[in-house]
């Protein structure tokens, strides 16, 4: 298949098969993930990954928690609430592989000034998205689907405790990765011209 066909096939996969994926194929996806680029070279990313039943449900509880406080504050029924968290917790324990994306800042340069802070640690957070798309695509190269969804942004500190992780890892972001059950249709995209400028 050409190359760029591939990349463009690409798709958010929500649905897995409850097949198990090698530890080995994991290993192999992080690593191309760590090929991207990141700001300074620092290479800010760090990787969870989760395939314990009891961990997954660990993590789901916790999170659970914060979410329903949030839908809470949207003035949602009780009923329409205990159905988002019902999805939200089959959908993270039927994953056959979660994958918290976090972030160190540690290891960027420190500023004593705020502007440049900010701008630095912008950086380190551009670079860790970059894992997160090279991850993507290695997990596609695999044959298996995979879903991007920033839930851990929402409640980093439960994120933190739950999975027992360092200070300094961040949590950016959750990947549900497994053998897809089924393939999306493809999304209308944009078109070149609407969102590009040729000088």
């Amino acid at each position: 298949m050409d190359l760029q066909i591939f990349l463009r096939s690409r798709r958010s996969v929500r649905r897995f098969r409850q097949q198990p994926v090698p530890v080995s194929m994991i290993r192999n996806i992080l690593t191309t993930a760590t090929y991207a680029p990141s700001a300074h070279n620092r290479q800010p990313w760090r990787f969870v990954v989760i395939a314990d039943e009891t961990s997954k449900l660990s993590l789901s509880d916790a999170m659970a928690i914060n979410f329903r406080r949030d839908l809470e504050k949207d003035n949602l029924s009780e009923a329409k609430i205990l159905t988002r968290l019902e999805k939200s917790r089959t959908r993270l324990i039927s994953s056959p592989i979660i994958i918290i994306l976090c972030m160190d800042f540690s290891e960027m340069d420190q500023y004593p000034d705020t502007r440049r802070a900010e701008v630095e640690k912008l950086m380190a957070i551009q670079s860790t998205a970059n894992a997160g798309m090279q991850l993507m695509l290695a997990a596609h190269a695999e044959g298996l689907g995979c879903v991007w969804t920033c839930a851990p942004l929402f409640a980093p500190d439960i994120v933190k405790i739950a999975l027992n992780l360092s200070t300094t890892w961040e949590p950016q972001a959750m990947f549900l990765v497994g053998y897809p059950a089924e393939t999306p249709p493809f999304r209308e995209r944009k078109s070149i011209e609407e969102i590009s400028k040729f000088k």
